[in-house]
């Protein structure tokens, strides 16, 4: 028999930039560069193209992790007999938390800032998720949580 799901979330970063977008942005980028460089070549200016291209890069590596960074999720799920944190790290590890959903407490700033963190706690233990979530979206997966935390402590059929 199947066992009743309260609650089951992916939380993960948002990224808006597509592989188009991506590619775009430097095309954007590289084209005017070259161009520069080919001037600054044709004055006897060589070395400065290195670091046109350079710059180029750089900007390529910085997206790159920061769509390495995209990969990280976490999946939160509060079953009829305990809550689990599975968390997927960008580099392929993978954690997982469980706890027993009866003195389990869910915490976030209201209203949330920048630093707040969400806290899921019991019996002295604590695991903060979300962290790569707006603080708006931290403080929704919280009210989200709190609401399936009730219903699961609420009377049962």
């Amino acid at each position: 028999m199947a066992s009743t799901l309260y609650f089951d979330a992916w939380l993960r970063p948002h990224r808006s930039l597509s592989r188009r977008g991506l590619a775009l942005v430097m095309a954007l980028a590289a084209v005017p560069s070259a161009g520069m460089a080919i001037v600054f070549v044709s004055l006897g200016a060589w070395p400065v193209s290195g670091f046109l291209g350079l710059d180029v890069l750089l900007l390529w590596g910085a997206f790159r992790l920061n769509n390495l960074a995209a990969r990280e999720s976490e999946r939160v799920r509060l079953s009829e007999t305990e809550l689990t944190v599975d968390r997927h790290a960008p580099d392929g590890r993978k954690e997982r938390w469980s706890f027993q959903p009866n003195w389990l407490r869910v915490a976030v700033d209201d209203p949330p800032r920048p630093e707040s963190q969400l806290l899921l706690s019991t019996h002295g233990r604590s695991l903060a998720i979300g962290r790569f979530l707006p603080p708006s979206e931290r403080l929704e997966v919280a009210e989200a949580l709190r609401a399936a935390l009730r219903r699961w402590r609420g009377p049962r059929p």
